[in-house]
């Protein structure tokens, strides 16, 4: 039995929604994708393994779909899924057994800022000579700032919902246009978890600022 023999199932039709089939690696994403982030939002440790499922079910269908950014980008999401999951349980410090949830310094905003723009053209530009995408810059631009914000996930910075929302606010139509249309869907429901995510961790970042302004005083 040969990979192709064991993937060719996940690759069939499932159901038929609005007149395009649904195969099951797209409902299988959806699935592990949408409780990914909601343990996220919870900061529950689990978003972690079950965000590379989520990772290797997205590279097939991704792959399938021509989006090879999104689809290379889910091989990094599984490298920083590595680095969050031992950041979260080890990344606190002295005294501190679990990472608290902290803003984004200006030092990290430049460097980020800078990362994202030459990712973006860097990647427009390689889609565009070297493969056949029909949407080189919507798929480098949503790489880049998945990335992004992948980092600040890993790092609990509570920014990283705001790079998810710009992210999720460009995947929806472009799933959608890519004929994707479940998960353009399971981006609209992350679209809702990242709003719930920015206002749990906005609220337990909080006791955080008044501790430093105690200790400034």
């Amino acid at each position: 039995m040969t990979l192709a023999d064991i993937l060719d199932p996940l690759q069939q039709p499932l159901v038929t929604a609005l007149g395009t089939p649904v195969s099951w690696t797209e409902v299988l994403g959806f699935g592990s994708g949408a409780l990914c982030v909601w343990l996220v939002a919870r900061q529950h440790l689990a978003n972690w393994p079950i965000g590379i499922a989520n990772n290797l079910f997205f590279i097939l269908l991704f792959t399938q779909s021509g989006l090879y950014a999104d689809a290379g980008l889910q091989i990094v999401f599984i490298s920083l899924a590595a680095y969050g999951w031992w950041t979260w349980t080890h990344g606190g410090g002295p005294g501190s057994a679990v990472l608290p949830v902290r803003s984004t310094s200006r030092a990290e905003w430049t460097w980020l800022l800078a990362a994202g723009a030459v990712g973006t053209l860097g990647l427009t530009l390689l889609l565009s000579r070297a493969t056949d995408s029909t949407v080189p810059f919507w798929d480098a631009l949503t790489t880049s700032l998945s990335l992004m914000a992948t980092y600040g996930q890993c790092r609990k910075r509570v920014e990283s919902w705001w790079l998810w929302i710009a992210a999720d606010l460009v995947y929806i139509p472009l799933y959608a246009y890519k004929e994707l249309y479940l998960t353009s869907l399971l981006y609209a429901g992350f679209l809702a978890l990242c709003l719930i995510g920015l206002r749990d961790w906005r609220r337990d970042l909080a006791p955080y600022r008044r501790g430093d302004r105690a200790v400034a005083a």
